[in-house]
């Protein structure tokens, strides 16, 4: 990869020159049944508004003008499921009507124009259909991920007060049934707020009694009105700033952040990313390994595939386990998968499996060239371990819930990047990308700050949180006036590459020195018998914090875990120095993470710390925590 081959000098300087033009011209890949006049109106909303005179609809743009263009017969999504033992295409032709038929559902169970709908749904084609079929009707869809605990999603119906609830009877995890329909019912016993119906989608491995004059039955009602002609509901004309959904990023206690998603600035920048960002080209397969309850599955499963005329695949199943760390080959190789998006952690997961890659010399991907990686920080020697096995580019890139697509990443639509292990590359157009001290002061490059983003954010990113203007302001705009705060840290180096080392909460102030755990975690990764570890920093009466470093090791390392312990202490203290005070290594047999992949490092600091401590309402597996509660007791730390 040659910087001089690639477009991204010239495209990220025509932005800066004429953002409104740049934004304008992007907008015009776009079917608005009135188009916009005013680009940005800098006067609207808290930070402005984009395309605020525009007329447009999310669900016409992501299905029915692909079967206008003829389209129809190709397939929209690939439903793959090893959990459920199925797998079935859904033609775009096939989608329209789905979501014609689910829109007038809705409709006739009083759902209208700004009305919420809650969907607390598995990876099922359902769930795609239903958030179209509330884009189509002008409803603001507000997906709950499936599983979560009931108070947690009492807190979003609250929240969000919906109209009609959409659910299933259960959903599926390798070697068990998760009961979805006891978990809505005390969720909305515990809620305020009441919802006027659910539609429940009986799934045939576990199906649930449904409670007279609330709960519709999903086939039921849809046969019903698959006879009717008058279900086949049109898209409702939306402003491009109406709301599209509501995302929630957080909040165990009290009530949650809802990051609001408008219409026509959402559509604009995921369409441009798709060919851009991605390279990706209309019919050909794409694949987020997602889940539709989190910010990817709505951005790259869902939206952006579909608004390109992709192929777009929805997997119900794990990197591992089901049924071996092949899974990944299998479904790229079986679908004809050009571009995959996941997680480092899935890719952490196969590696620790199947180090030798000898279980994706079975499958023939002569058409995937390329893997995009995000969700948390890509450690290098993962990345370069992907590079060796896969012969095609990895790309790391960067960005958030409450962006909706990248901050920061490596444009293979635009001719890719040299690679630097550990960067997420260079500032997308739209993002003024800046590293600033405490007093919002510009540092110099290559040395840490606050990770910050010149205001106005571009197109989809959040407009405001839902009903909470104010709360908007004081979580992202008032600590760095006139900039967008990412609370994240990291740095840029001469080149203007951006390096994301973890959360603020992550960078540890060891005796007045800041350390990224970040920069060790990639230390301890280079490893050769360390398959995934976090560091954090634990409390020390001496030096205010000292880092503690976690590692699991790969399968099949036979040496004893103290002297690989050592080692790691020893390697730290080789590459950064004394300075980080690394004298603490503890092996587990697994770490802590959310359903999406993500370490609980904050929950774990808390338990090293003796501090009082929730169960995340996203853990994949509560019992994880009490094995690190034995381990840091081995230690002597707890």
């Amino acid at each position: 990869m040659d910087a001089r081959s690639s477009r991204y000098q010239e495209v990220y300087a025509r932005w800066q020159r004429d953002p409104l033009g740049f934004w304008g011209e992007a907008a015009a890949d776009i079917d608005w049944f009135e188009k916009p006049k005013t680009v940005f109106d800098p006067k609207a909303g808290i930070y402005g508004r984009w395309f605020s005179d525009g007329v447009c609809n999310t669900c016409f743009n992501a299905v029915d003008r692909h079967v206008d263009a003829g389209r129809g017969e190709q397939p929209a999504i690939i439903y793959d499921s090893p959990l459920a033992g199925e797998k079935r295409a859904i033609t775009y032709h096939r989608l329209l009507t789905e979501t014609q038929v689910l829109g007038g559902m809705l409709r006739d169970l009083g759902v209208g124009k700004g009305d919420r709908v809650i969907l607390y749904m598995p990876m099922v084609p359902e769930a795609v259909i239903a958030m179209l079929a509330c884009a189509r009707i002008g409803a603001i869809h507000s997906v709950v991920f499936g599983g979560f605990a009931a108070r947690e999603l009492a807190t979003r119906i609250d929240d969000a007060t919906p109209k009609v609830i959409l659910s299933a009877s259960c959903g599926l995890e390798p070697g068990r049934i998760v009961h979805y329909k006891p978990l809505l019912d005390e969720a909305i016993a515990l809620s305020k707020h009441k919802p006027d119906a659910c539609l429940i989608l009986q799934r045939p491995q576990s199906e649930a009694p449904l409670i007279e004059g609330r709960d519709r039955d999903w086939k039921t009602m849809r046969d019903y009105a698959l006879i009717h002609a008058r279900n086949a509901w049109d898209c409702e004309r939306m402003l491009a700033t109406d709301p599209l959904y509501i995302l929630y990023t957080s909040g165990t206690t009290g009530r949650p952040k809802g990051v609001v998603r408008d219409n026509g600035g959402h559509m604009v920048a995921l369409k441009w990313s798709m060919k851009n960002l991605y390279g990706v080209e209309p019919g050909e397969v794409y694949w987020a390994a997602s889940d539709v309850g989190w910010v990817v599955g709505h951005s790259y499963i869902v939206y952006a595939p579909l608004l390109h005329g992709c192929t777009t695949i929805l997997y119900e199943g794990k990197p591992i386990g089901t049924p071996d760390a092949g899974a990944f080959w299998r479904v790229i190789a079986e679908h004809g998968c050009s571009v995959m998006f996941t997680a480092p952690t899935a890719f952490r997961a196969i590696k620790k499996e199947d180090s030798q890659g000898k279980l994706f010399a079975k499958y023939d991907l002569k058409k995937f060239r390329a893997l995009f990686l995000a969700g948390e920080r890509a450690d290098p020697d993962t990345v370069i371990w992907a590079e060796n096995l896969l012969k095609i580019p990895v790309l790391d890139h960067w960005w958030q819930t409450e962006t909706g697509w990248c901050i920061a990443g490596n444009p293979a639509g635009l001719g890719a990047l040299p690679v630097k292990h550990g960067s997420a590359t260079v500032p997308m157009p739209g993002y003024d990308v800046r590293i600033v001290d405490e007093g919002c002061h510009e540092v110099a490059a290559n040395k840490m700050g606050s990770i910050v983003v010149k205001l106005p954010l571009p197109p989809a990113c959040l407009p405001t949180l839902w009903q909470a203007d104010a709360r908007m302001r004081e979580s992202y705009l008032d600590e760095f006036p006139g900039y967008y705060k990412t609370a994240d840290a990291g740095f840029k180096d001469d080149d203007g590459y951006v390096f994301v080392m973890g959360r603020t909460d992550d960078i540890i102030n060891v005796a007045g020195h800041r350390l990224s755990t970040g920069g060790m975690e990639e230390v301890l990764a280079a490893h050769q018998d360390v398959a995934e570890c976090a560091v954090l920093g634990i409390k020390d009466e001496l030096k205010g914090e000292v880092p503690c470093g976690f590692i699991v090791l790969k399968s099949g390392v036979n040496r004893p875990p103290t002297e690989i312990e050592k080692e790691c202490i020893a390697l730290v203290r080789e590459k950064i120095g004394p300075v980080a005070a690394f004298k603490l290594a503890i092996t587990v047999a697994r770490l802590p993470k959310t359903r999406s992949g993500k370490i609980l490092r904050g929950t774990i600091k808390k338990i090293a710390d003796g501090d009082s401590w929730q169960m995340p309402a996203t853990i994949d597996d509560p019992v994880i925590l009490d094995e690190i509660g034995s381990a840091l007791k081995g230690k002597g730390v707890v």
